[in-house]
């Protein structure tokens, strides 16, 4: 089995970091094998998870979610450690285009550290499933005061194939303008790495900052998975 560290290590970060900062995401192809994928999917119902959340029970769209608990599985916690020092990076440079007094540690153990110290010590990693009809509303995922300005998602069923529709949506809110909806169908296996809740965007004037939120439209037919990696922890 191939190193997940030493194939995300290898990837092309500079490009990344420069579709991150020029877009507010980034589609990265083949993080994940195919018996890596089924795997994570296959441990859907295994006692690993600290809360499960029916979505239509809180109006956020119609399939279930469950957060993971402390330890997480080894290949997600060396997903979440190897990816975030390059999120870092560019997540500092943001702040200083925007004027924004904040700095991110380079090591996520220093960011985790930051949160417990906060009270923001449950775990935010989780697992997404939809079925027929399923979607998810658009949002931002916050969880405290504490929180990291971009975050991941790991796709696990093949679009087309297991199912239709689901397309990732994301929006741009961009001031004094409509709204621009960006909706994306990366394929099994894919890592696509995206804003938390905006982006700095640059005018003649300088950077000004863009609000953006994501969601999951309509799945019309088969069953959809998701693994979600966030990289602040939460209150509760």
């Amino acid at each position: 089995m191939k190193s997940i560290i030493k194939h995300i290590e290898k990837q092309d970060w500079h490009t990344i970091s420069n579709n991150l900062h020029d877009k507010g995401y980034a589609v990265v192809k083949d993080i994940l094998t195919k018996e890596e994928c089924d795997e994570l999917i296959a441990n859907y119902t295994a006692d690993i998870y600290r809360k499960t959340v029916v979505m239509e029970r809180y109006r956020f769209g119609i399939g279930e979610y469950k957060y993971f608990s402390y330890p997480l599985p080894e290949i997600i916690t060396n997903i979440r450690e190897t990816v975030y020092p390059h999120l870092a990076k560019v997540a500092n440079l943001w702040m200083q285009v925007l004027n924004i007094d904040k700095r991110f540690p380079l090591k996520h153990e220093e960011l985790k550290a930051g949160c417990h110290a906060a009270g923001q010590t449950k775990p935010t990693v989780l697992i997404l499933k939809y079925g027929e009809g399923g979607f998810n509303t658009l949002h931002q995922d916050l969880y405290g005061d504490i929180y990291f300005p971009m975050q991941l998602v790991l796709f696990l069923n093949e679009p087309g194939g297991d199912y239709t529709g689901g397309e990732f949506v994301l929006t741009e809110q961009i001031p004094r303008a409509q709204s621009k909806a960006i909706v994306l169908k990366p394929k099994r296996g894919d890592m696509l790495l995206f804003t938390t809740n905006f982006r700095p965007v640059k005018g003649t004037k300088g950077y000004y900052r863009v609000n953006m939120k994501h969601g999951v439209s309509e799945v019309h037919t088969g069953e959809r998975h998701t693994l979600g990696i966030i990289f602040h922890d939460a209150i509760s």
